[in-house]
């Protein structure tokens, strides 16, 4: 039974100290193996860098831990725009996580080809499952003013895939891959970290239309939904 929760936090710091706990509270219980898909954005980074900061992080076996991303930019491997480059400085970096367990989407100059790259890390994702229809444990991500999640923009089509190729993101730089919808939707736990008065109209939106259609409304964890989501993202609706 899919279950939506809203969690209020007074600003940015305090949704990435929130998210840090659950995710850590997740990571800890985790025994066979587990599957986290992960978020870029200010907010996805600032909760990877307060997880970093948790002491019983240290005390985690890795082994069983399996690390994706729900999207990345179409960039060099050594960008500092990727969000394997961030998550690396922040968190991953930091612990003793195996190398096969950490999954980066292809960069520019490992794959010249953007739907190419896409391909391959839907290949990489289906061998890695078995070709059983891959499920993330738990995904965490962002939203952002126009209510696009991943690199999954409102207007924009997608194809029928595990993973798609972004052409045209009206946020630079423009060529990105990401999750598809279906996947993002097969994911057991979704946790959303969301912050800033730019994004209130679309949390509103979100929460209080039955139609509506952005991206964020879109996506629904099969077990539990939860939303984070600071003072100031949240303006309009806990004003309704």
């Amino acid at each position: 039974m899919q279950q939506v929760e809203i969690r209020r936090a007074q600003d940015s710091a305090d949704v990435a100290e929130q998210a840090a706990d659950f995710i850590l509270e997740r990571l800890l219980i985790a025994k066979n193996k587990f599957h986290i898909a992960l978020t870029g954005g200010t907010v996805g980074i600032l909760t990877l860098k307060a997880l970093s900061q948790k002491e019983e992080i240290q005390k985690i076996d890795f082994s069983p831990i399996h690390f994706w991303f729900g999207d990345d930019r179409f960039v060099a491997a050594e960008s500092s725009d990727r969000n394997a480059v961030q998550a690396k400085q922040a968190l991953l970096g930091n612990l003793e996580i195996p190398s096969q367990n950490i999954h980066e989407m292809p960069a520019s100059d490992q794959i010249a080809d953007l739907d190419e790259a896409a391909l391959s890390f839907s290949r990489e994702i289906s061998e890695h499952f078995n070709f059983e229809k891959p499920c993330m444990d738990l995904t965490i991500l962002g939203m952002g003013p126009d209510g696009h999640v991943a690199s999954l923009f409102p207007g924009h089509t997608y194809p029928e895939s595990l993973i798609v190729a972004e052409h045209s993101s009206p946020k630079p730089p423009p060529k990105r891959i990401s999750m598809s919808y279906d996947l993002l939707n097969a994911s057991k736990e979704i946790l959303f970290v969301v912050s800033g008065i730019d994004k209130a109209e679309a949390v509103e939106k979100v929460h209080k239309e039955p139609d509506c259609d952005l991206p964020a409304a879109r996506v629904a964890a099969t077990e539990k939904t939860i939303w984070i989501v600071d003072s100031a993202a949240g303006a309009t609706f806990w004003s309704c």
